[in-house]
Order: structure tokens, then sequence, then C-alpha cells
């Protein structure tokens, strides 16, 4: 066997350095969601929360650099209608939640334009309790979409789903269920989906998380229903190794509101 000369090993340092940096990237490109969920007494509440989202906080995430925010609320026949806000953060990195809290510190006309949110009194507080939701986006869905519709907001709708597993097993199995399947669906139906993802620190763990959206109502009865009948869903939900990975199944029908970017 011929030595190695000092081109080659040149050559082999350079594809290997490019090589880990595509992998990196490809990781990388995956990025991460944090969801805000602001639980509400009462319309107080609600009108407080939603003036700092409006006029404070996502214009401040936009300084940031975080060009697209979901802000969403129950429809009005939902239990939860004006109970709760849902909001969808899409992050690079764990590092940029850090980076977040320090620019909101420092953004003065975050400080004043959100005053009444940041100093409320502690016997008047603007929510009763606020989660935070980690997730990281399944491969068939690296990046989240920003959907496409017509119709006003106030029509559109925008189904959030949490499916809970009995067990960290179980889980996998439901997430690789989708990446061996289900996300290519719900696209090739045109339920313009957000994000698939699987949640990394929640409440209700282990689950996974996804949002699907439809022009209104009536389409988004269409197209659950396509999805239900669609052939290649009754195959994938008909096998064997799939079945008992959902334990419950968790969902909100929201709009979204008229300062969201999503």
């Amino acid at each position: 066997m011929k030595p190695i000369n000092h081109f080659t090993r040149k050559g082999l340092v350079v594809l290997f350095v490019m090589l880990a940096f595509a992998i990196s990237s490809t990781v990388s490109a995956r990025g991460y969601y944090q969801i805000k969920v602001y639980n509400l007494k009462d319309k107080n509440q609600e009108t407080q929360v939603e003036n700092y989202l409006k006029n404070a906080f996502v214009p401040a995430m936009h300084r940031a650099g975080i060009k697209e925010v979901g802000v969403f609320k129950p429809i009005e026949s939902e239990p939860d209608a004006g109970k709760v806000i849902f909001v969808f953060i899409p992050l690079k990195n764990l590092d940029e939640i850090d980076k977040i809290e320090a620019d909101l510190e420092k953004d003065q006309q975050y400080q004043k334009n959100g005053a009444d949110y940041i100093n409320a009194p502690w016997d008047n507080p603007p929510y009763v309790r606020m989660e935070s939701i980690l997730l990281k986006p399944f491969k068939d869905m690296p990046e989240f979409a920003v959907p496409k519709h017509s119709t006003p907001p106030s029509e559109r709708i925008y189904e959030l789903r949490s499916y809970e597993s009995p067990t960290e097993k179980y889980h996998l199995n439901k997430v690789k269920m989708f990446n061996s399947g289900e996300v290519t669906i719900f696209k090739s139906i045109g339920s313009q989906p957000v994000f698939f993802a699987h949640v990394l620190s929640g409440s209700t763990m282990p689950n996974l998380m996804y949002l699907t959206t439809y022009s209104d109502m009536k389409s988004h009865d269409e197209h659950w229903d396509a999805f239900r009948s669609h052939p290649e869903w009754k195959k994938l939900s008909g096998m064997e190794e799939y079945k008992h990975n959902v334990s419950k199944s968790v969902k909100h029908l929201l709009h979204p509101t008229d300062y969201s970017d999503i």
C-alpha cells in the first residue's frame, strides 16, 4: 500500500472538515421552537396580555431578529375561548433563549410599551399562569412554514394537536410514524402545516405537537376527511408496529390574531 502523501492528507482533512460542517449545518438548521401558553381568568387579563403581545413583545421580537412570531387564540366555540393564548417562537438554537431575555431587558421601547404588563402589581397579575414548551422539529419538516390563506384571520382555522404517549419508547415510535409518511400525507392534501415537533420540555411529556392550518372551518373539515380516507394513512395506521403509540390526543382549534406573523 502506498503511503498517503502530504497533499492527500491535506485533502482528507479538508474533506472531513467540510463533512463535519455540513452535518453541523443540517442539525442546526432544524433549530428549536418555543410555545408560550398564557392561562387567563377573565377578559381583563386577556386584554392586558394581548396589548402586551401586540404592542410590546412581537415588535421587540422583530427588533431582536425573530421576524415571524405566531399568536393564536381559541375559536369562539371552544371551551377555553378567552382563557388561553398561544405564542409560537422559532429559535435558531437554545442560546437564543438567553439572548431574547437580554435583548428585552435592554430594549427601551419594549420596556415602555409593555410597562403595564411588566410592572403589574402582585395582587392584579396579567395572567393566572404561564407555561413554556420547548420543541425540536421532525426531520421530515425541519423548518416551520408560514401558510398562505386569502381569508381574514378571523375565519382561518389553525389546529394545534398534542399526542401523548404512554412511554418514551412509544413516543419515539409515534415520531417515527410521522417521519415515515404522516407528515407527507398532511402536505399532499394541502393542510399547510406550520410545524411538526416533539416536546423536549413541557408538562405532558412524553408528547409531540403539530400545527396545521385551513382557510376556514369548511376547509378544515374537508381536509381532515381527506386525511382520514387517504389510502396511505389507512395503510400506515393499520401497521402493527405503530399500535398503541398514542394514549391521549389534545386539540385546540385556533384563530391567528390580526398581529400574528404566521
